[in-house]
């Protein structure tokens, strides 16, 4: 197959995809059916904007050749705005959100300081590690799952996709963290369905 037109076979899959998760996420929030964590996806917004900065920054890129993080931006505002005013109070700030958000801006600080794309970058990448901590803190404490695997699968499915268009190695990495973080996350979701299941069972 043409390699032209498996990039535009991939950035137009990665697009239709993070726009019709984007819908679903917020339709979801807005009916309560699930319960995201709303410094999660603030992370996620920051951390993906100064991702996608740097990352055209870096070298002559443009907003295609990393789809993935382009789209990830719009989505990311979007479902933090959509949790904002419908999620519940479960889903606002605790004090280890609040603890995250300090080592987010310290990052961000760090980058208007050095103006160093490459490594604020990397440091980038670490933040959108830590967006994931407070949902994973909330699944381990509480043992409920309030996220959607669905959701969460197609998430898994836009990095992969994404991997095809990508340009440069710090397109690759971002997809390739993308992918790590959110295994680790359905892997503690499935393992609280179980644990639910189990105690279901007992009962």
């Amino acid at each position: 197959m043409n390699e032209n037109l498996i990039r535009q076979l991939s950035i137009g899959s990665v697009s239709v995809l993070n726009l019709a998760i984007t819908c679903w996420y917020c339709w979801l929030t807005y009916k309560q059916k699930i319960k995201p964590a709303l410094a999660m996806w603030i992370f996620f917004t920051i951390a993906v904007g100064i991702s996608l900065l740097t990352y055209m920054k870096s070298d002559h890129f443009s907003l295609l050749d990393n789809i993935l993080n382009t789209t990830d931006l719009a989505l990311t505002t979007i479902v933090s705005i959509a949790i904002y005013l419908f999620g519940d109070h479960t889903t606002r700030f605790s004090r280890f959100d609040k603890g995250c958000l300090v080592a987010v801006l310290v990052i961000v600080l760090f980058w208007v300081v050095t103006k160093n794309h490459i490594v604020t970058h990397a440091l980038t990448q670490g933040i959108l590690v830590i967006a994931y901590f407070p949902v994973i803190s909330r699944l381990w404490k509480t043992r409920e799952n309030g996220e959607s695997f669905v959701i969460w699968i197609g998430m898994l499915l836009a990095p992969v996709l994404s991997l095809l268009s990508s340009k440069g190695t710090l397109a690759t990495i971002y997809s390739v963290r993308a992918i790590v973080c959110i295994l680790v996350l359905l892997l503690l979701m499935l393992r609280v369905e179980y644990l639910s299941r189990k105690r279901t069972l007992k009962n």
